[in-house]
């Protein structure tokens, strides 16, 4: 186990490495750079429809901006040097979790992160546990009920769920019960006097504007945890011990609930603790757009479109790392649930 563990954690540094590289790359030659916005911006227009690279020279409409002046705004960004010392000076930084400073909003990229993370932590966490307390009770019965008109309708349901994009079903939200019947809020995460409300006032608010939002996000989620707890404990009732338990006299119900309930929900407890890290770092751009929610979702979409390549490259280079040891996470939970798997 030790030596897995560790030759799992020294294959992370190559696929962090990989991951940059392939990213910080692929900025080099992305157009509309910062430099290129900040010498649009000194014009007077926009410097969307540029076509120079970020790091290189030659951009076009720079008359009327001195060479000395680009320059400077190259230096201010750092892209007076050259792009192999720039990408080893941002592994450095990385190495010691500094993760920089935004271009554009003049903040840590650490400091962003934490003003976005309680949105998405709120979506995330909301959408984590609703989605499993309704996709494994629902799993469970669907299996018991196999082939009945229940499993029928409740499988046509779960499709369904599956098949509508939760920004789809987010329009429909807003327009019939924020816009027609006007029951629940159009934006936001709290009203604008939420800090004049009493603790009461302030936690029916709170639930008030998430719910839509919170819909919109569990709708979908839970049809694939539903279909995997089914044919999970389809495939448990139809193995030898639940022959041998039934044929002993025992209870259907301690025979599903105590034999095959923790066999069937191993594929499900292993999927815990990536699902609930990546609860917290959950950011649906759509969702988070169309109901007004300032998150990491957004965070990440207006970082690359104003080319604010460290909070691209510094949330980029958390998110991976995060991902990475969670996964890691999963597949020792494995042994943990199941002592029978072995990683020799």
């Amino acid at each position: 186990m030790a030596s897995y563990i560790l030759k799992r954690l020294l294959l992370m540094i190559p696929t962090l490495l990989g991951v940059l590289l392939v990213t910080f790359m692929v900025t080099q030659f992305v157009p509309g750079g910062p430099v290129e916005q900040m010498v649009a911006q000194l014009q007077g227009r926009d410097a969307g429809g540029e076509t120079a690279a970020a790091s290189g020279a030659g951009y076009r409409g720079r008359q009327g901006v001195d060479e000395q002046r680009i320059a400077e705004i190259r230096a201010l960004y750092g892209f007076d040097k050259p792009a192999h010392e720039r990408f080893l000076q941002m592994l450095g930084q990385f190495a010691r979790f500094d993760l920089g400073k935004s271009f554009y909003q003049h903040k840590d990229v650490w400091q962003l992160v934490k003003e976005k993370l309680p949105v998405s932590i709120s979506l995330g966490l909301w959408t984590f546990f609703l989605s499993y307390l309704i996709a494994v009770p629902l799993g469970v019965a669907k299996a018991v009920r196999a082939g009945t008109r229940f499993d029928f309708i409740t499988t046509l349901f779960v499709l369904v769920g599956y098949a509508i994009p939760g920004f789809v079903l987010g329009v429909a939200l807003l327009v019939i019960f924020g816009g027609q019947l006007q029951w629940f809020p159009l934006r936001g995460l709290t009203s604008s006097n939420w800090e004049q409300l009493s603790l009461g006032g302030k936690i029916v608010d709170y639930l008030w504007h998430i719910t839509l939002p919170v819909t919109a996000m569990v709708f979908g989620s839970f049809a694939v945890t539903a279909m995997l707890t089914k044919n999970a404990f389809l495939e448990e009732i139809r193995k030898q011990y639940v022959l041998t338990a039934r044929a002993k006299g025992l209870a259907e119900r301690r025979v599903l609930w105590k034999h095959v309930f923790r066999n069937a929900l191993i594929p499900i407890i292993t999927g815990f603790p990536a699902a609930f890290i990546g609860a917290f770092f959950t950011g649906s751009l759509l969702i988070e757009t169309l109901f007004s929610l300032d998150g990491l979702g957004l965070l990440s979409y207006e970082s690359i479109i104003r080319r604010d390549y460290p909070v691209v490259l510094g949330t980029l280079y958390l998110f991976t790392l995060i991902g990475l040891v969670t996964k890691l996470i999963s597949d020792l939970s494995y042994v943990l649930v199941d002592p029978r798997v072995k990683f020799d």
